[in-house]
């Protein structure tokens, strides 16, 4: 009787530790520098974009009060590890290397990573074509895949803390190309100073090892969350919501293969 009287007490106590940290608000982690078309501040200080709009429609299907929380993109998973932040809900791709420090959703959209370059510049998005050539990178994914195929035929591969670093060097001159997410690209190329300067000289050839297997939800190993994103992202999905959202900033299905 005494065992069975202390297996419900332990239970009782682990649904009520469960039911306290579902109800408290949950600090959803962005990087604290812009990502457009994803996540960044507009004029009025005001956190937009369609992962923000992903993230909102998520947390209501849950049922979840969310905070979104910007953090320095380099120290966004050891914020979570700390328990800083709750969750990561910023363009953070699935990868094996990262699997070894925190736990992932499934994934909510699956780009691929392009190249920009001057306008006219003839250059392409292959080793070969910017052998010789200053290729800018943010630190992420993308400055490890540039480490592995451009760094040995480049001139330099340039490492910056933010996109718009880049970005800006590249509409400068500094740089002859920038490596980031297609998205990210395409985006920058459709502002005043991109449209000017830049284009997109395509995407680059895929490496599931260094590029993920698509965007999740990250959280900490053997967080009880992780069921609840995966089912409210399936919902949010199904709903239609998933669509809609998108239909206000692409013109594809940015869920992707």
């Amino acid at each position: 009787m005494k065992k069975l009287m202390t297996a419900t007490l332990v239970a009782l106590t682990t649904s009520l530790l469960a039911s306290s940290a579902f109800a408290a608000p949950v600090r959803v982690g962005v990087a604290a520098e812009p990502y457009p078309p994803f996540s960044s501040p507009d004029a009025s200080g005001k956190w937009v974009g369609w992962e923000v709009e992903f993230m909102e429609a998520v947390c209501a299907e849950a049922k979840l009060e969310c905070v979104l929380t910007p953090v320095a993109w380099d120290g966004i998973i050891p914020a979570l590890t700390e328990s800083k932040i709750d969750v990561i809900m910023s363009s953070m791709s699935i990868t094996e290397e990262r699997m070894k420090t925190i736990d992932f959703s499934n994934k909510y959209y699956n780009t691929p990573a392009a190249v920009a370059v001057a306008k006219g510049s003839g250059l392409t998005a292959t080793p070969e074509g910017l052998a010789g050539k200053i290729v800018g990178v943010q630190v992420s994914i993308h400055a490890d895949y540039a480490a592995k195929y451009f760094a040995p035929t480049a001139a330099e591969v340039k490492i910056y803390q933010t996109q718009d670093e880049a970005n800006q060097d590249l509409a400068a001159g500094r740089v002859d190309a920038v490596l980031a997410d297609s998205l990210v690209m395409s985006d920058f190329t459709k502002t005043d100073a991109g449209k000017a300067c830049c284009e997109v000289a395509g995407n680059v050839a895929d490496d599931p090892a260094i590029l993920g297997k698509g965007v999740g939800v990250g959280m900490r190993k053997g967080d009880a969350m992780l069921e609840t994103f995966n089912t409210a992202i399936a919902a949010v999905r199904a709903s239609g919501k998933y669509d809609e959202i998108s239909k206000k900033y692409f013109d594809f299905d940015v869920y992707g293969k």
